[in-house]
């Protein structure tokens, strides 16, 4: 019996050997693991620890260098999220530097930074010489040679409305209600060479021109090619190249030994200092990003040169004028949006920033169905006050440095779209072991940042000034 038992579990280790031995392989690496750990209950690693070197440095032992080790030994080794500490502090305060933290920065290898804006091609242009109205023509399909300021933004193909002229309906005695339109045969030297598309029929030849006077608008429009075109005049944009410099912005914070081992009032630390530090160097940025100017200028005293960066002021590449004697109107309101929203490809929501003077021209109107105002929008950590009109919107701040600066009637419409910001340098902070070296018996701490700022398409954004 005993025997046929044995014989049986023999035959099933057989039939079974494989499943065995994956369990004896299994419990074989338990058993090193518990070895391994020193058979301490949950442990699957060692965990590593920080050792001081002979003279400098710190070192691991028994496990691997994580954040947490790194924080102990060298805690200045792993650098914070600056940026994002920076942008909780004061913001309202900094408009411009604020919105170029929050839009992001693209690094520069050198303080020098060459960028390319490019314009549309214009599309409009002033008539310089009369049309004359057609008289006998001669032919089928009169043509004429038209002078305007600026001849080179028309090709063939092109079409071209001519402001406020009425064309003709398809009879070619009856005024119509839309503008004449022609079309472009060729240009030269001499001028251009338009057809009248929807002209006057004279003498029983249609689309004769009428009379157009100097001064007249030609907005050029599509292009328009026949069945069997297959080429179009070529079309040709060259960006322009721009130069700004990066500007080396550094503060320092010190805090003698014995005052941070003084009691105190309150809990003043090394921290709020270097808080208040980070305004002032914010404002001061926030000045030079506004009016600074692009320089490169040899200090005799350190012997080596200084690079100053310029203002976003001077880039802008439009200007709106108000009289500072003439109360601002809702009528005036509108122009000043349309010309900020209008005329450039742009987006339709821009940022107003003006000294107090401006600000409150712009508060005391009374708003209409056409401009709305009041609305609170939050954006880039800043509060703006919206200003709707049919053109776009204009988001509405004050800004005391136009106050600090003398220029409290006036501001500045920026597109957010089109505002790059150049780092060199990021900000950040390095602690310096004055102790050591001898100099003084302090902490101290420097704050250093290399950036500049550009527009990279300038008449998306536009001057408020006053006369």
């Amino acid at each position: 019996m005993n025997n046929s038992k044995f014989f049986k579990a023999m035959r099933w280790m057989r039939r079974h050997k494989k499943l065995i031995l994956f369990v004896f392989i299994m419990i074989l690496i338990a058993i090193l693991a518990s070895c391994i750990t020193g058979g301490a209950p949950g442990a699957t690693l060692a965990v590593g620890m920080i050792i001081t070197g002979v003279e400098e440095g710190n070192h691991v032992v028994d496990g691997p260098l994580t954040t947490d080790l790194a924080h102990e030994g060298a805690p200045d080794l792993l650098l914070n999220e600056i940026d994002q500490q920076i942008v909780k502090i004061r913001p309202m305060s900094t408009p411009i530097d604020q919105i170029s933290r929050y839009a992001g920065s693209k690094h520069s290898g050198s303080m020098v930074v060459d960028y390319y804006s490019v314009d549309t091609k214009p599309t409009m242009a002033q008539l310089i010489e009369d049309i004359e109205e057609t008289e006998n023509p001669s032919d089928e399909s009169p043509m004429t040679v038209i002078h305007t300021n600026n001849n080179d933004i028309f090709d063939p193909t092109d079409t071209i409305l001519v402001q406020n002229v009425s064309g003709y309906e398809s009879d070619g005695q009856t005024e119509s209600d839309q503008d004449l339109m022609l079309y472009v045969i060729g240009r030269d030297a001499n001028g251009v060479t338009v057809m009248a598309v929807n002209g006057p029929t004279i003498n029983g030849v249609p689309n004769c021109f009428p009379e157009v006077t100097s001064g007249s608008t030609l907005v050029r429009m599509g292009r328009a090619a026949s069945e069997l075109d297959v080429q179009s005049p070529q079309f040709e944009s060259l960006p322009k190249k721009n130069r700004n410099l990066c500007q080396i912005f550094k503060m320092q914070v010190e805090q003698s030994t014995l005052q941070r081992l003084a009691n105190k009032e309150v809990g003043w630390t090394m921290s709020d200092q270097e808080e208040a530090a980070v305004y002032d160097m914010r404002m001061g940025m926030e000045k030079s990003y506004l009016f600074g100017v692009a320089r490169q200028m040899w200090d005799p005293i350190k012997k080596e040169h200084v690079y100053f960066t310029g203002g976003i002021w001077s880039q802008a590449g439009k200007d709106f004028v108000l009289e500072k004697s003439v109360d601002l109107t809702v009528s005036k309101m509108v122009d000043l949006m349309r010309e900020a929203c209008t005329g450039n490809s742009g987006s339709k929501r821009k940022i107003l920033i003006g000294g107090s003077g401006l600000i409150s021209r712009i508060s005391k109107l009374d708003y209409t169905r056409i401009i709305t105002a009041g609305q609170h929008v939050s954006k880039w950590g800043i509060d703006f006050t919206e200003l709707r009109s049919k053109f776009g919107c204009l988001y509405l701040l004050l800004s005391e440095v136009f106050d600090e600066v003398g220029m409290e009637d006036e501001g500045i419409v920026i597109d957010p779209e089109y505002i790059q910001k150049y780092t060199h340098i990021p900000f950040s902070t390095e602690q310096l072991n004055l102790k050591k070296s001898g100099v003084r018996n302090v902490d101290a701490l420097v704050m250093t940042e290399a950036s500049c700022l550009v527009l990279r398409y300038p008449k998306a954004h536009m001057r408020i000034t006053t006369v």
